[in-house]
């Protein structure tokens, strides 16, 4: 097996007293090899001290070698459509992001385009992150501490920047999370099963099943999870279940049988899975000239919808 390498000047890293003084007891050095052997997180590591890098190899690992290629071949063998989408949009992962950054964003995102969900996001970070540097005329912020968005003035500071209804949902939703203790709160979501962390993300104002969905698959590593939006709908009405075409709004009932029509087809990582047909929906990612072939099937007619699919959720909107 060879050695992986990490950019690491060693003035920044010492194995020897970082490895073996008194924090942690499960490292061994092997001074003829000069390299170190230990044990963390449930796999066994080897680490080398170079003046510029760190090399490192995994020996062996308790933990599940998740091989991408290895899903897409099973999810191809069930459904044509992924097996069409896969070709082009191949090496799709799921980014394991900052759960208060990701909650937050997608409560921006209700009835919204990503350029203003970006635009929202970036005033968030600016108005009440902390400064981290500067880099060719471009300041760059943290995402702020949800203490920092919980105070009741955020509400109308944020009607003033163009938060609209969400400005009630974000100053809201904070001061709920602050008072059920904000990180212990996010590590608990974590530890439940899918549908109770769902069932608890939709407590907090303004959170529905689609962004509850979308905060459970990409910042709580419940990857079953499956949001439904206009474009999961399309695919799901048009190439596998042909009996919801043209519906005026999506029902709960709807909403839960598109999720677990596509957890039966695809298994625990539907959520994964689903994001890739989700790529190949988008008109953005159709330009080459592969892209006929991974479309799902033409639709017959537009379709109005009177509730916005994509944020289907609570009613708790405002004008």
């Amino acid at each position: 097996m060879s050695w992986n390498k990490l950019l690491c000047n060693l003035r920044e890293l010492q194995l020897s007293g970082t490895l073996n003084g008194g924090q942690s007891f499960r490292w061994e050095y092997n001074k003829e090899m000069d390299e170190w052997t230990g044990v963390f997180s449930k796999t066994v590591w080897k680490l080398r001290q170079r003046e510029e890098f760190l090399q490192y190899k995994v020996i062996g690992s308790l933990l599940q070698n998740f091989n991408l290629s290895d899903y897409y071949t099973k999810w191809s063998e069930k459904d044509d459509l992924f097996k069409a989408a896969c070709k082009q949009f191949y090496g799709i992962r799921m980014l394991a992001q900052e759960p208060v950054e990701n909650l937050f964003s997608f409560i921006c995102s209700q009835n919204n385009h990503i350029s203003r969900i970006s635009s929202m996001v970036e005033k968030l970070c600016k108005h009440y992150g902390e400064e981290i540097c500067e880099q060719d005329g471009v300041t760059y912020y943290s995402f702020p501490d949800v203490e920092k968005l919980s105070t009741p003035k955020v509400e109308s500071e944020l009607r003033q920047l163009g938060f609209g209804y969400r400005a009630k949902f974000i100053q809201k939703s904070a001061a709920q999370i602050l008072e059920w203790e904000g990180e212990k709160w996010f590590a608990g979501l974590q530890d439940m099963k899918y549908k109770e962390a769902r069932l608890e993300l939709m407590k907090l104002c303004g959170i529905g099943p689609k962004v509850a969905d979308c905060i459970c698959l990409m910042s709580l590593n419940h990857l079953e999870a499956l949001p439904v939006d206009t474009h999961v709908y399309q695919i799901a009405a048009q190439n596998y279940l042909p009996h919801l075409r043209g519906k005026k709004n999506v029902t709960e009932k709807m909403y839960s049988e598109i999720g677990d029509h596509f957890r039966s087809l695809y298994g625990d990582y539907a959520g994964w899975a689903h994001t890739v047909l989700f790529c190949a929906d988008l008109k953005k990612f159709q330009q080459t000239t592969d892209s006929e072939d991974i479309k799902p099937k033409k639709r017959r007619k537009k379709t109005h919808y009177t509730v916005p699919i994509e944020h289907y959720c609570s009613g708790q909107q405002e004008a």
